[in-house]
């Protein structure tokens, strides 16, 4: 199927040829219909499968076609509320790219820098906002800004409203909203909460589920490196020197451990920057930029942060630190692997992470091959892991980005 069979008109086609996009991912394909027929939509999709485009697309076509109608709007007509700055300004891109050829007004608002510009523009007037939960809430106390026009409304990144504590501040927002509108609900995982709130939000939805979230991206090869917490910094040196490794995305629990990482890999040489909630706009997006261009070899991130990153051809996600949550492992090596590309996850395990890796081997139904013999291993790992129910060995694992001894001593023990 192309976009041609989706009911788009020609102006954003004509944006999407330019972009180079000329076939729909799954959660596009099966989105952007019911969204134009003006349904309420529940989206469960993990990170990179294009659902940005599922929603901005078809609601910039709808405003669109509103404005053509009438010839001009005096309020905001669609409110995308997402929870990072980064996402936000990832999907302010978005609307820029595939509007270019209409006539739709949009603005990004999030906190971390002066909310002067960002309310003279919606003073001009703008059909779109798209805002973080914070600052958004700001600007309505300040009645800067009304949501009582809002026809259009996405919630986006729902289970990581929730992690980050805004589900309150979301609720808020929503009470402030039309009644009759349309809504369309985004989340990666669906926990109790968040579908208590879906099923308050949505009327009749139609219901659009791509890659569970339980099931790795097949295409990415994961391993795991055990070693002690004390020698993690050491073994990421030892694997940074494979020059193979040309963009690596490292995660850590702490902020302060992304800092004291990227000083400690820059003293051994290794480009590198954080970025986390401490982090001022301007610095994140500074970081981001020359990631993105390759000045930067590695970006340290937490998830907080990383949330909205999206680099294309990113070949390698290592987990510093392994995260609390085993959807979270998903989200984090779903960083690369995108678009039908290779990609390239390594995970380190101490001690006391066995359990989390356990959890993540269970939820994804497989296990996670070993690469022993490196010169950190922990000498007890074997006797003192419990194997994981129902875990299938993985097969043919290749290139695991480390050095070429490394991928010799890789053994296929489940654990």
């Amino acid at each position: 199927m192309s976009f041609n069979n989706l009911q788009l008109i020609e102006p954003v086609l004509q944006a999407l040829s330019k972009e180079g996009y000329t076939k729909p991912t799954p959660i596009q394909e099966k989105s952007i219909p019911p969204v134009l027929q003006k349904r309420d939509l529940l989206g469960c999709a993990q990170t990179g499968t294009g659902k940005t485009a599922a929603f901005t697309i078809p609601v910039l076509q709808l405003i669109h076609e509103q404005k053509k109608a009438t010839q001009f709007l005096q309020h905001p007509q669609a409110l995308i509320l997402t929870p990072t700055r980064e996402l936000a300004i990832q999907i302010g891109e978005s609307i820029e790219a595939y509007g270019r050829f209409l006539n739709v007004k949009h603005t990004v608002i999030f906190g971390g820098v002066p909310q002067h510009s960002q309310v003279q523009a919606i003073r001009r007037g703008v059909d779109m906002i798209v805002a973080t939960p914070g600052r958004l809430l700001d600007l309505m106390q300040q009645k800067m800004v009304s949501l009582s026009h809002i026809q259009y409304f996405v919630l986006d990144e729902a289970d990581r409203m929730l992690d980050m504590g805004f589900i309150h501040d979301v609720k808020r927002i929503i009470a402030q909203l039309p009644t009759r509108r349309q809504t369309l609900f985004f989340s990666a995982t669906m926990p109790p909460a968040i579908s208590k709130l879906a099923s308050v939000l949505l009327k009749d939805p139609v219901k659009v589920e791509v890659t569970p979230v339980s099931s790795v991206v097949e295409i990415i090869q994961q391993s795991v490196y055990f070693a002690e917490k004390k020698n993690k910094q050491s073994l990421l040196i030892h694997l940074l020197q494979d020059r193979s490794i040309e963009t690596v995305l490292v995660f850590t629990q702490m902020k302060h451990a992304a800092d004291k990482l990227a000083y400690k890999l820059n003293a051994a040489g290794i480009r590198t920057e954080a970025i986390h909630g401490d982090k001022s706009q301007h610095s994140r997006q500074r970081a981001l930029e020359n990631f993105k261009s390759r000045k930067t070899r590695v970006l340290v991130a937490t998830d907080i942060a990383a949330r909205g990153i999206d680099i294309e051809e990113l070949t390698h996600v290592i987990n510093f630190d392994l995260p609390n949550v085993p959807e979270t492992y998903v989200h984090r090596i779903g960083r690369t692997g995108r678009a039908g590309a290779e990609g390239i996850a390594i995970s380190f395990c101490d001690q006391g992470e066995k359990p989390l890796l356990s959890a993540i081997q269970k939820l994804n139904r497989r296990a996670i091959p070993v690469v022993n013999g490196h010169p950190f291993d922990m000498d007890s790992v074997h006797n003192s892991i419990n194997k994981v129910p129902s875990a299938s060995h993985v097969g043919n694992f290749k290139n695991i980005g480390t050095a070429g001894r490394d991928r010799k001593l890789l053994k296929q023990r489940t654990y």
